[in-house]
């Protein structure tokens, strides 16, 4: 069988994506007709209030279009304060909590975990990461997660940081992660299965078929999107297309690259979120870690309405040249982003 990504683009989406050979910037005019035909694709969504809800791919669940990110609410020197800001984000629409199990040594799951308390974890979707690629340190991180968010079960739990060519044939080989996820599925742990990563599309498409190989089909999953990503070494035109294909939940997350992509001075905070949101995404997953963050995110959201061919062409033209070489993406292009590389072990 052929498991390049060019076979399994073909035979998963009937075309070759954009970009498919290389990292050099993509020519604009066929970036901005490929992003036009995918914010063509519209995901069910309605309003609740100020929230946009959206489907989750093909669980039947709905969520808010902006996800809460975990790592940032470990680290507010007063864990009262994280508390608080989960609360509010909760209270203001805010349904789909991201974490994960390596996020600040295990505090950013802890203090979830506590703020959930009153009621609040019937109010939420939540989702939570696991390293561990052997059956042992999978089992092991599930229960630690489980214990920390002060839950008997997770709705979401995704393989975290799938960002090396042998990540899938780690997890889905014998004595693997994947064993002790679908057992944990069946004892009622854990409702949904995904995977994270952010390094290269290359290795979201050997995941993907990995899992088809072995006759398995994701629920869910995260990659970066945003208005750099649409030019060089696109999750966007190589991965996007196949995942709404399938009917796979999307997870967006790196809006900001963070404030990496901000710092570029080509995008304002408002205009990415509005980008990423008018992909066919299920959640954007943002980094909050201040009450003012929160507002910046629900003010995007209040504001949006998808934006039109002129709009994204001229987002697209404004961050071309600032998009080359990755360098404003360092998940991409260093191991900034990499806990895994750093921590080995969490891998088992």
């Amino acid at each position: 069988m052929d498991i390049s990504r060019r076979g399994f683009i073909k035979r998963a989406s009937g075309t070759v994506a954009l970009g498919l050979a290389g990292g050099s910037v993509l020519p604009l005019a066929a970036v901005a007709e490929e992003t036009a035909k995918l914010t063509s694709i519209r995901p069910e969504e309605q309003r609740r209030g100020d929230m946009i809800l959206r489907r989750l791919g093909r669980t039947g669940e709905w969520v808010s279009v902006i996800g809460l990110g975990g790592y940032h609410v470990g680290k507010q020197a007063d864990e009262n304060v994280s508390i608080q800001l989960i609360r509010n984000a909760i209270d203001k629409g805010v349904s789909f909590m991201d974490n994960c199990w390596d996020y600040n040594g295990g505090e950013s799951e802890v203090r979830m975990g506590r703020a959930l308390r009153d009621g609040y974890r019937e109010k939420v979707f939540l989702m939570t990461k696991i390293d561990g690629r052997t059956k042992a340190a999978a089992n092991q991180q599930i229960d630690d997660s489980l214990r920390r968010l002060q839950t008997d079960h997770i709705d979401l739990l995704q393989h975290h940081e799938v960002i090396r060519l042998d990540d899938p044939d780690r997890i889905f080989a014998e004595g693997g992660g994947q064993e002790a996820v679908l057992e944990a599925q069946k004892a009622g742990k854990i409702r949904h299965i995904g995977f994270t990563g952010h390094k290269d599309p290359i290795v979201h498409l050997r995941m993907l078929e990995t899992a088809s190989q072995h006759g398995f089909h994701f629920d869910a999953v995260q990659m970066p999107l945003n208005v750099m990503d649409a030019h060089f070494r696109s999750f966007q035109h190589q991965v996007l297309p196949i995942l709404v294909k399938q009917q796979t939940a999307v997870l967006g997350m790196k809006t900001f690259g963070d404030n990496f992509i901000l710092k570029s001075k080509t995008v304002t905070p408002i205009e990415a979120l509005h980008y990423s949101m008018s992909l066919p995404t299920s959640v954007v997953i943002t980094g909050i870690d201040k009450s003012e963050v929160l507002e910046q995110a629900l003010e995007a959201v209040r504001t949006y309405k998808k934006l039109d061919d002129a709009e994204l062409s001229a987002l697209l033209a404004r961050t071309q040249t600032a998009s080359t070489e990755g360098r404003f993406e360092l998940y991409k292009i260093s191991t900034h982003f990499d806990g895994t590389i750093r921590n080995p072990t969490w891998l088992g």
